[in-house]
C-alpha cells in the first residue's frame, strides 16, 4: 500500500555497529491492522524431544515459550535414554501445555527403526496405549503411529504401498480400540509428497481410517519458498476429495542453522502462523534443551526470546506483506492486534537491511491520535550464549495520519529478530530507548596469526550448508593449535568505561582457555565452559576496562607463564562489546506481561506473570509499583513456587512501592504477582536490581570439605574451585556414596532456600545416527529429620568443567545437614554446594 507524503514518520535511534555496517537499503514491511487473518493460534514453537526429562529444561523456559504442543518420545520407548511423553506429560500440561504428540515407533533402539515386522510393532504399541488409557486427560495425546514410513520401512512406495495401507489400517483400529476418542497424526512423510498423501487419504477415507490430523515434515533449506504452497495444495486435495479440513502439524520442521538464530527462526514462524498450522522444531541436537533455545537448563539464548515473543502475542494475526513473500533468508514478519488491550505487535526479521514497517489501517477509536512504539532486538547469542531481556533499541511517540503511521527499525543484523510494540500514547512522556552502546567484530576479519580461517556456510543453501550449525558472518577461525596462534580485532570505544567482552567460541567437548590481551597487555585468561563441538557456539562473557578511543583485542594461545596447552584449541567465531553502565538492573513494563485478567485492574484472585532474567546466580532486589483501592496484599510466586515472607501487604487505598529482596538463579524465572486481598489493585513495573552485598546471606561449601561416605572420593581438577571436588557420589553397584553437608549460621533455620550445586556430569548414551544421547544424573538431597528432593543435572559436556545449577529446596528443621547422594544410580560429580534463603527483605511502602 502506497503511504501518503502526510504520514509522518517516527524517527527511531539504532544502536551501533562497529566497524560501521553499510547498509544496502531500506526494506518496508507492510502490516494492515484493518485486515484480520484469524485468531492467534500459537501453534509453531512446538518441538520434537524438547523436552528431556522433568526439570530439563526449566518450567520457567517451558512455560515463557507457552508452548501449545509438542513432540515426544513412546512411553519406556528404547530410541532415546530420555524424552518419555508420560514422564513429561505432568509438567508440560501444568505449564500450559495442550497437547503431547507420542512418537510411538520410538518404541525401537536403532535408527532407522528395526524391521521386525508389524506384528511386532504392534506388540509394542498396545503397552503405550493401555498406559495413556489410564490416565483422566488421555484425550490430550496425539499418536503419530508411523514417523518418516516413506523412508523408513515403506521407502519402495511402488512396491510397498499396499502394505502400508493394511500397516495403517491395522495399526489405527487398535489405537482406537483401546482408546476410542484417540487423535491420530498422519501420513508423516519425510516431505510434503502430494502423490504419496492422495492416494493415503483416498484409500484412508474409503476404508474409515483417516487421521484426525494431517502431517509431513518440512526440513529442506527450500521449505521456506515452498511450504505455503504446499499447504495450499494439500487445502484444494481435501476439498477435491469430499475430506473435511484436518488440523495440520508440520511435525518436523527448520535445519540446525535455524535453531537459536532469531533472524531465522521469525521465519519459519510466520508461515507456519500464517497457515494457522502446528510446526515441532526438529531433534538435531539434544533432547532437553528445547531444539537449541535452551543454554544449559534454565538459561535463555537470543532465539529463546523470539518463541517467548511470540508467546505472548494475543487477539487476532492481521495481514503483512514483505517484500519477497516466500523467499527463503529474507525479510519476514507477522502481527497481531489485540482490540480489547489496545495493542499491537509486529515480529520480524531475516535481513540485515533497516526496515520500515509500514503500518495502516491503525483505528483512531482503539489508539488515538498517537501511538507509543518500543522496538526490542533479540540477537543471536549462540546456542550455549546467555541472553538477558531483550533492550528496547529503538522509541518514539507517533502521530497517525489517515490511519496510517510508518516505525523505522535499525539494521546491520541478519540474524536477529525485533518485536515492535504500539499503544495507544500515555500522558506522561515519551518512550526512550534503552539498550546500551554495542558493537560486534568477526574474528576472520581481524589478523589471523598461526590459525585458519574456515568456510561454514558458502550462501549456497545446500542441504549440506543448512544442516552445519550458524557462524556469524559465515566463517570462524580455527586450528589454533600452536603457541603463537591468535587473533587480534581493533575497536573503538566512546568512551572511558566498562565494557563486557562477550566471546563466542566453540570447544569440542573440553573446557578451553584463552588469554586475552588489550593493546598488548595481559589482562587475563578466560577459561571458556565445553560446548557439544567446535562449531556448536557458546558465549562467555568477561568484563575489560577500556579507555575512549581505539584498542587491540587479542585472543591468544599463549600467556605470560606460557602456553595454555591443548585447551587453548577453540574455535573463535566473533567477539562483542556491549557498555556497561551501572549495576545490573531491569525494568519490566507489567502491561507486556501475561495477565489473567480481563483489564488493567486485577481483582482478587487474578495474576500478572512474566520473565525476568538474571545474569548470575545471587541475590536480586524485587520493586513493584501498585495501586490499591482498598486493603489489599500482593503475592509473590517465582517458578511455580508460592514465596513465603514476601506480600506485599496495604492498610488502605493509595499508591504502594513493594521491594522483595529474593535469591535468583542464573536465567529465567517466572515471577507471578496475585492479588490475595479483598480489593481491586493495578500494577505498574517490575524492576529487577543486583543485589551483591545480599549475597553475604548464602552460605557456601566445599564439596571437599564434606563428610563423605561409601565410595564417595575427593578428585582434583584445574577447573575445580580450590583444584578438588568429589565424585563417585550415588549408588552403582552397591557403593552407595553419599556427601554429607552440615547447616550453620544464615541457613540453620527452617524455610524456603535455593540450593546451588557447582557440578560435573557427561554420561551419554553412544551409537546413534546424528543426534547426541545425552543422559541427565539425579542428585538426591535429603535433610536429616526432614524429606528427600530431588534434581536432574543436565549433561554439561565434559567431566572437567563444573556448571552451576540453581534450583528449590525447602527444609523443616533447624540445623539438619544435607545428605547428597542418589539410591538409584551414579549421581554428578561435585564440586561445590550452596543454601541461600530464599528472601532476606521485603517491605512496602506509599508512594
Amino acid at each position: 500500500m502506497r503511504i501518503p507524503a502526510c504520514a509522518v514518520v517516527a524517527a527511531l535511534a539504532l544502536t551501533t555497529l562497529s566497524p560501521p555496517t553499510a547498509v544496502a537499503a531500506t526494506e518496508t514491511l507492510r502490516v494492515d491492522l484493518a485486515s484480520s487473518t484469524g485468531a492467534l493460534r500459537g501453534g509453531a514453537t512446538g518441538m520434537l524431544y524438547g523436552l528431556g526429562d522433568t526439570g530439563v529444561p526449566s518450567w520457567d523456559l517451558i512455560a515463557g515459550m507457552r508452548l501449545r504442543s509438542i513432540s515426544q518420545k513412546a512411553p519406556d520407548g528404547d530410541q532415546h535414554p530420555n524424552g518419555d511423553a508420560l514422564k513429561l506429560a505432568d509438567e508440560f500440561f501444568a505449564t500450559g501445555g495442550s497437547e503431547m504428540h507420542i512418537y510411538s515407533q520410538d518404541a525401537y533402539s536403532k535408527w532407522p527403526y528395526e524391521d521386525l515386522g508389524i506384528d511386532d510393532y504392534v506388540a509394542r504399541l498396545r503397552p503405550q496405549l493401555e498406559k495413556v488409557a489410564q490416565r483422566p486427560d488421555r484425550d490430550r495425546f496425539v499418536w503419530t503411529i508411523f514417523n518418516e514410513p516413506d523412508g523408513i520401512w515403506y521407502s519402495d512406495w511402488a512396491n510397498k504401498k499396499q502394505k502400508f495401507f493394511a500397516d495403517w489400517t491395522r495399526v489405527y483400529r487398535l489405537v482406537k480400540s483401546v482408546l476410542p476418542n484417540a487423535r491420530i497424526a498422519g501420513i508423516g512423510e519425510t516431505r510434503y509428497r502430494a502423490d504419496h498423501l492422495r492416494e493415503f487419504l483416498t484409500y484412508a477415507k474409503a476404508n474409515n481410517v483417516l487421521p484426525e490430523m494431517t502431517s509431513w515434515h518440512e526440513l529442506g533449506p527450500d521449505s521456506l519458498a515452498s511450504y505455503r504452497k504446499n499447504y495450499a495444495e494439500y487445502r484444494e486435495m481435501e476439498r477435491q476429495l469430499g475430506i473435511s479440513p484436518r488440523e495440520i502439524v508440520i511435525n518436523e520442521y527448520s535445519n540446525r542453522r535455524d535453531t537459536s538464530v532469531p533472524g531465522q527462526m521469525i521465519q519459519w514462524i510466520t508461515m507456519l502462523e500464517d497457515t494457522k498450522v502446528d510446526g515441532h522444531m526438529a531433534f538435531w541436537s539434544m533432547a532437553g534443551n528445547l531444539s537449541d533455545h535452551a543454554v544449559r537448563a534454565g538459561r535463555a539464548n537470543g532465539g529463546w526470546w523470539l518463541t517467548k515473543w511470540y508467546g505472548d502475542l494475543s487477539g487476532n494475526t492481521v495481514r503483512v506483506t514483505p517484500p519477497q513473500p516466500n523467499t527463503r533468508d529474507t525479510l519476514q514478519g507477522m502481527a497481531t492486534l489485540n482490540r480489547g488491550a489496545a495493542k499491537a505487535t509486529v515480529l520480524l526479521g531475516g535481513t540485515a537491511n533497516a526496515v520500515n514497517v509500514a503500518l495502516s489501517g491503525i483505528d483512531r477509536n482503539v489508539f488515538g491520535d498517537q501511538v507509543d512504539v518500543r522496538v526490542s532486538k533479540t540477537s543471536w547469542t549462540g546456542y550455549e550464549g546467555d541472553a538477558g531481556q531483550p533492550p528496547v533499541v529503538a522509541a518514539a511517540r507517533v502521530r497517525v495520519t489517515n490511519g496510517q503511521a510508518t516505525v523505522k527499525v535499525p539494521g546491520g543484523d541478519q540474524l536477529a529478530a525485533y518485536q515492535v510494540i504500539v499503544t495507544p500514547a500515555g500522558s506522561g512522556a515519551a518512550p526512550v530507548a534503552n539498550a546500551p552502546w554495542q558493537a560486534s567484530y568477526e574474528a576472520e576479519n581481524g589478523t589471523v596469526e598461526n590459525a585458519r580461517v574456515y568456510v561454514q556456510d558458502d550462501g549456497s543453501g545446500s542441504w549440506d550448508m543448512a544442516m552445519r550449525y550458524t557462524t556469524s558472518g559465515r566463517k570462524d577461525v580455527g586450528s589454533m593449535n600452536r603457541p603463537d596462534s591468535r587473533v587480534t580485532v581493533d575497536v573503538t570505544v566512546p568512551r572511558t568505561s566498562t565494557y563486557k567482552l562477550g566471546v563466542f567460541y566453540g570447544t569440542n567437548a573440553f573446557v578451553g582457555q584463552s588469554a586475552l590481551y588489550v593493546d598488548d597487555t595481559h589482562v587475563r585468561n578466560l577459561t571458556l565452559p565445553a560446548t557439544l563441538n567446535w562449531t556448536y557456539r557458546g558465549r562467555h562473557d568477561t568484563p575489560v576496562q577500556l579507555t575512549a578511543g581505539t584498542h587491540r583485542i587479542s585472543l591468544r594461545t599463549s600467556g605470560p607463564a606460557g602456553h595454555l596447552g591443548a585447551s587453548s584449541d577453540v574455535t573463535l567465531d566473533r567477539v562483542d562489546l556491549t557498555e556497561v553502565t551501572g549495576p545490573e538492573r531491569t525494568v519490566y513494563p507489567l502491561s507486556d506481561a501475561r495477565s489473567s485478567g480481563r483489564g488493567a485492574m486485577l481483582r482478587t484472585g487474578e495474576s500478572v506473570t512474566t520473565y525476568v532474567s538474571a545474569a548470575e546466580d545471587g541475590y536480586y532486589r524485587l520493586d513493584t509499583a501498585f495501586t490499591s483501592t482498598g486493603r489489599s496484599t500482593l503475592g509473590l510466586t517465582l517458578s511455580g513456587r508460592r514465596v513465603a515472607g514476601a506480600d506485599l501487604t496495604t492498610t488502605c487505598a493509595g499508591a504502594w512501592n513493594g521491594s522483595t529482596t529474593v535469591h535468583l538463579k542464573a536465567g529465567i524465572t517466572e515471577v507471578k504477582l496475585s492479588n490475595e486481598g479483598s480489593a481491586p489493585l493495578a500494577t505498574g513495573t517490575l524492576t529487577l536490581t543486583r543485589d551483591a552485598a545480599a549475597d553475604r546471606n548464602a552460605v557456601r561449601v566445599e564439596a571437599e570439605a564434606g563428610q563423605l561416605a561409601g565410595a564417595a572420593a575427593t578428585a582434583t581438577s584445574p577447573w575445580a574451585s580450590g583444584g578438588s571436588y568429589v565424585g563417585y557420589i550415588g549408588n552403582s553397584n552397591g557403593s552407595n556414596g553419599t556427601l554429607t553437608i552440615p547447616r550453620t549460621g544464615a541457613v540453620a533455620a527452617a524455610g524456603q532456600y535455593n540450593l546451588t550445586v557447582a557440578y560435573a556430569q557427561a554420561e551419554k548414551n553412544t551409537g546413534h545416527a546424528y543426534n547426541t544421547d545425552i543422559i541427565n544424573r539425579e542428585l538426591v538431597a535429603t535433610e536429616a529429620g526432614g524429606k528427600a528432593t530431588t534434581r536432574r543435572y543436565r549433561h554439561n559436556y565434559t567431566w572437567d568443567g563444573f556448571w552451576q545449577e540453581t534450583s528449590p529446596l525447602d527444609l523443616v528443621t533447624r540445623s539438619g545437614s544435607v545428605t547428597f547422594g542418589n539410591p538409584a544410580a551414579f549421581a554428578p560429580n561435585v564440586d561445590w554446594v550452596q543454601f541461600a534463603p530464599l528472601v532476606v527483605a521485603n517491605r512496602v511502602t506509599r508512594r
